[in-house]
């Protein structure tokens, strides 16, 4: 495929750029292509690096290259892709990603439940208990297991940009461990299971450990949205509802540039 970026004659070819974005999503990372769909420069499309902020491969006119990367970067916290209009010149923003991540911490039914709601919407699930009965493939089917205590399996632990934490595990004892590492990760969502009396007691444990008011604010807790459900099922479908709000910013682009947003689409 090719485009032709008329303003100064030059052909921009569009193989790379998806060869580009594609890479950088196999490698992790959240790309966008970038392609100029009206005026001069219709067909002119460039790779972005969404998190870091560069362009991978090709081009954009250059006087709206800054702002297109920063509207790719916003669009990134969202999940989103969309067309921009910058004074008469159109960008369609298609954004890539990796599947989301999620850690289930504590194998309980809930657990179950949530997995298998998860994997249905394309996540990556992982499982880990210290209990090696519950933590198992029969109850955790396509899911990967990670069995023992938070500090034995804190290598394999998954705790970047993409993964979304659930801690279902119910106990303290259980739990604690795990929030020096998950606190202090770079995580998208921490949800947290049990009652408002659990999460009171839970922040107070956190704060005698040290922990500050916006760390211990990142956890959802009483975990998922009301939606007045009390079976697993249910509460699954709560928590992923919630993940999912965490995930789109509630659907709403942060467009702080101030740019028209004409099609948005997931």
């Amino acid at each position: 495929m090719w485009g032709k970026y008329q303003g100064d004659d030059r052909t921009v070819v569009i193989a790379p750029v998806v060869a580009a974005v594609d890479r950088l999503v196999s490698e992790g990372g959240i790309g966008a292509r970038a392609t100029v769909v009206s005026g001069d420069a219709a067909g002119v499309s460039a790779a972005i690096d969404a998190i870091n902020g560069t362009i991978l491969e090709g081009r954009l006119p250059d006087e709206i290259t800054e702002e297109v990367i920063g509207d790719a970067r916003l669009l990134a916290e969202v999940e989103l892709s969309a067309t921009l209009d910058y004074d008469g010149v159109e960008v369609f923003i298609d954004l890539e990603a990796p599947p989301r991540t999620l850690l289930i911490v504590g194998a309980v039914h809930v657990g179950q439940a949530l997995a298998a709601h998860a994997k249905l919407s394309g996540y990556r699930v992982v499982v880990t208990d210290p209990r090696p009965a519950f933590a198992t493939d029969e109850r955790f089917p396509e899911c990967e297991i990670l069995v023992g205590w938070p500090d034995d399996v804190a290598d394999e632990l998954p705790l970047d940009l993409r993964t979304f934490v659930a801690v279902l595990s119910h106990d303290a004892r259980f739990e604690d461990p795990m929030w020096p590492l998950v606190l202090r990760s770079p995580v998208r969502y921490i949800g947290a299971m049990g009652s408002s009396k659990t999460a009171n007691d839970r922040r107070d444990r956190l704060v005698a450990a040290g922990y500050s008011d916006e760390e211990i604010d990142r956890i959802h807790g009483p975990v998922g949205i009301d939606l007045g459900g009390d079976s697993a099922d249910e509460i699954a479908l709560s928590i992923l509802a919630e993940m999912t709000s965490v995930a789109r910013a509630g659907g709403v682009f942060p467009a702080t540039t101030g740019h028209r947003v004409r099609i948005a689409k997931t």
